[in-house]
């Protein structure tokens, strides 16, 4: 009788082992997806602004950005983020930037930020002005979103331009 417990004990052993190694494999091979913004809703303000960089890129030489919705969206939150935080910073580069290499496959990401120019010229110009601003703009880079967002309290905006190479 103790031969039998002890055949039924390994056997269950092991079933329980390939069970647990299956589930966990199938898992790893598929990954959850992340959600795409395909929606983005640009302002005058907005499609300005990339408009400049554009043609700055294109009158050097480079390749013109194609805008990227999801892009845009994950620009736009850092906007509200900074908004509502009363700040101005790239804190969570790193997550929004990870989130676009792994939704749209990326292998480079970058970004600007402004904050409080009433025109996009003004803020064109401000990067323009900062070398490593300004290497963004002019970098090896396919793709690019860009958010502009407005604090209802007094009114600045915050512009979040986030810059990709597919």
């Amino acid at each position: 009788m103790n031969a039998k417990l002890l055949r039924f004990l390994v056997i269950g052993f092991f079933l329980m082992i390939f069970t647990a190694c299956t589930s966990e494999d199938n898992s790893s091979d598929t990954e959850a997806i992340l959600p795409i913004v395909k929606v983005y809703d640009y302002s005058p303000l907005e499609l300005e602004t990339m408009a400049l960089i554009n043609s700055h890129r294109v009158s050097i030489g480079l390749n013109a950005l194609e805008k990227i919705n999801h892009v845009s969206y994950k620009s736009e939150e850092h906007d509200e983020y900074m908004i509502a935080n009363n700040v101005v910073n790239h804190d969570d580069f790193v997550a929004r930037s990870e989130n676009i290499i792994k939704a749209l496959g990326a292998s480079r990401v970058s970004e600007n930020i402004a904050y409080n120019y009433t025109t996009a010229k003004g803020a064109f110009d401000a990067w323009m002005n900062s070398p490593d601003h300004r290497q963004n703009i002019e970098g090896n880079f396919t793709h690019f979103g860009l958010a502009i967002r407005e604090n209802p309290v007094n009114g600045r905006k915050y512009y979040t331009n986030i810059f990709v190479k597919i």
